[in-house]
C-alpha cells in the first residue's frame, strides 16, 4: 500500500511554486520523486529526509511515499550530536539531505537533484518493517528524542480527507508554507492541499521577513497556518492592515492561543471577509482531532470546538470513568481512524503492530459545554507547546544535566523557566537550552536559586517551582 499514488491525474497543474520562480507541476513532481527511488531505492527501505521548506523536500517526501519507501522526517538544522544519535539509534539506510549537510553522513551520494543529495548509507540491511507503516515523525520538537510516532498509511489518507472536508479544501486554493514540514501540523498543510490538487507557495523565508511578504503578495496566497507565536508576530506586524482580498481563511493549532488574541484575530476576519479555523490536534492523531467551525469563530472562542468528521472525543475521570455531565473537566479521549500505531523508540519497534487500535488518551485536560463544544484546560503530563512545537520538560532537563548542569524545568506554553543551583551560569544555560531544542532564546528564562526543592525521597517539587 502508498499513499499519493493518484496525483498524477492533476497533469500540468501546478503543484509547488517556489519563492526563487521555480515551479513543478503535478506530473512533474510525481515523475522527479519517483526517478531516482525507483532506480536506486528498494521498496521498504528506511531513509532520513532532512526537511526544509524547499521543492527538493516534499519532492523526496512525495517520492518516498509513492515508492513504499518510510521516510523518517528530521528538521535540517538539527545540530549535529542529535542527528548522530537518531541515526545511530535507526540506522537509514539512505539519507535526503541538502548537499551542505552531507559530511553528516559516511555513505556514498547516489542522485542529487539542484541543493538535495540522496546518500546510500554503510546500513544495507533494510530493518523488519509492519507493512502497514508509512510514515515516522518526532514527538519532542527538535530535542533529537529517539521516540518517534508511526503512522501508517490508512492514518496519512483519512486525516487528509478529513482535513480537505472540513476546511473545504478546493484546488484553486494557494497556501503559503510558514510551519516546518517536518512538523505534524506543517505536513498535513502539505498532505491536504496536495490531495485536493492546489498548488502550494514553498518559501524558507519567516514572516519576520520581507521576502515573506514580496512573495506572499505576488503570488497571491489564499491561506496559512499558525501557531499562536505565528498571531503574535502577526498583531506586532500589523498584518491586518495588508491587502487581504486574497484570503480565504487562516487556521490556528499548535497549542491554546490567548481568549484576548484569539477574539481579536476571529475579529478581524470577520470584518476582513474571510474565515479564522482554531484546531486542536497531537503527531499521535496524524495530525488533527479537532476543529472549531467557522460559525462559532467567536461565540465559542476559547474553544478547540468539535472532533473532526470520522472523529469522537469523550471525557474520562481518573478511573477511566466515563464523564457526561457538562462543565466537568477530565482527560480528553479520542477515538479515529487517524489515531496512529504507536511509538518507537529503536530500530526493533518498526516491526510493531498496532497498539492504540484506534484509541488515543490524549494526556490533556477539558471540558465539554452543554452545546457539545470541548476546550482544553490544562496538561496531565510535563508537555509544554513552545512557539508550536512540543517540548518535554523532563526530557529538556535530562539534556541540560547531560552537560553537566544542575537545574529544573517549569513552565507553560511558549515560557519556559530553567531554575538553576549553578550562579554565574545562567547566560551559558539560556544559550545550551536554545541550542539544543533549536527554539529562540526569547522563549526560555533562567533563574539562580540556592536549592532545587525536593521531597524526602529526592525527586524534585514542580509545584513549588511554578510558584516561584
Amino acid at each position: 500500500m502508498s499513499y499519493f499514488i493518484d496525483l498524477n491525474h492533476y497533469g500540468m497543474k501546478p503543484a509547488l511554486i517556489a519563492d526563487d520562480g521555480t515551479s513543478l507541476s503535478y506530473d512533474e513532481l510525481c515523475e522527479k520523486g519517483d526517478s531516482f527511488f525507483k532506480d536506486s531505492v528498494e521498496p521498504r527501505s528506511l531513509i532520513f529526509i532532512l526537511c526544509s521548506n524547499s521543492l527538493e523536500s516534499i519532492v523526496g517526501y512525495v517520492g518516498a511515499l509513492r515508492n513504499n519507501i518510510v521516510p523518517v522526517l528530521v528538521d535540517a538544522e538539527l545540530t549535529p550530536e542529535l542527528f548522530e544519535m537518531l541515526f545511530e539509534n535507526y540506522k537509514p539506510n539512505f539519507v535526503w539531505m541538502p548537499d551542505p549537510k552531507k559530511e553528516l553522513v559516511d555513505g556514498e551520494c547516489i542522485y542529487n537533484l539542484d541543493d538535495y543529495v540522496l546518500v546510500k548509507t554503510k546500513y544495507s540491511d533494510k530493518p523488519q518493517m509492519n507493512e502497514e507503516l508509512g510514515l515516522l515523525l518526532t514527538t519532542s520538537g527538535s530535542t533529537g528524542s529517539p521516540k518517534l510516532v508511526r503512522q501508517s498509511y490508512n492514518n496519512i489518507a483519512s486525516n487528509t480527507a478529513s482535513i480537505i472536508e472540513y476546511l473545504d479544501i478546493k484546488s484553486s486554493d494557494r497556501p503559503i508554507t510558514t510551519l516546518p514540514m517536518n512538523y505534524t501540523y506543517g505536513l498535513s498543510i502539505i498532505n491536504s492541499h496536495l490531495m485536493a490538487g492546489a498548488t502550494i507557495l514553498v518559501t524558507k523565508h519567516s514572516i519576520m521577513e520581507k521576502e515573506f511578504w514580496t512573495f506572499f503578495d505576488a503570488e497571491k496566497a489564499t491561506t496559512f497556518g499558525g501557531v499562536p507565536y505565528t498571531y503574535q508576530i502577526l498583531k506586532r506586524l500589523r498584518f491586518f492592515n495588508r491587502d487581504l482580498s486574497n484570503i480565504r481563511y487562516l487556521t490556528q493549532a499548535g497549542g491554546k492561543l490567548p481568549y484576548e488574541l484569539s477574539l481579536e484575530v476571529a475579529t478581524k476576519c470577520k470584518e476582513k471577509g474571510f474565515d479564522f479555523i482554531v484546531m486542536y490536534g497531537q503527531t499521535e492523531a496524524t495530525a488533527r482531532m479537532a476543529y472549531l467551525p467557522k460559525e462559532y469563530a467567536i461565540s465559542k472562542c476559547g474553544c478547540m470546538g468539535i472532533a473532526i468528521p470520522g472523529g469522537k472525543f469523550w471525557l474520562q475521570d481518573d478511573d477511566g470513568k466515563i464523564i457526561d455531565e457538562a462543565d466537568t473537566v477530565g482527560e480528553l479521549v479520542y477515538q479515529g481512524d487517524n489515531v496512529t500505531l504507536g511509538y518507537a523508540e529503536c530500530r526493533e519497534d518498526l516491526a510493531k503492530g498496532d497498539e492504540r487500535h484506534g484509541v488515543l488518551v490524549t494526556g490533556d485536560m477539558a471540558k465539554r459545554d452543554s452545546d457539545g463544544f470541548y476546550a482544553i484546560v490544562g496538561r496531565k503530563k510535563r508537555f509544554i507547546k513552545v512557539f508550536g512545537s512540543r517540548v518535554n520538560l523532563d526530557e529538556t532537563e535530562r539534556l541540560l544535566m547531560g552537560k553537566g548542569y544542575t537545574c529544573a524545568c517549569a513552565g507553560v506554553d511558549d515560557r519556559m523557566s530553567i531554575y538553576t543551583e549553578d550562579e554565574g551560569k545562567e547566560k551559558e544555560i539560556l544559550y545550551e537550552v536554545s541550542h539544543l531544542l533549536n527554539i529562540n532564546a526569547s522563549a526560555f528564562k533562567v533563574k539562580h536559586i540556592p536549592a532545587i526543592p525536593k521531597n524526602d525521597a529526592g525527586k524534585t517539587l514542580y509545584t513549588k517551582l511554578e510558584n516561584l
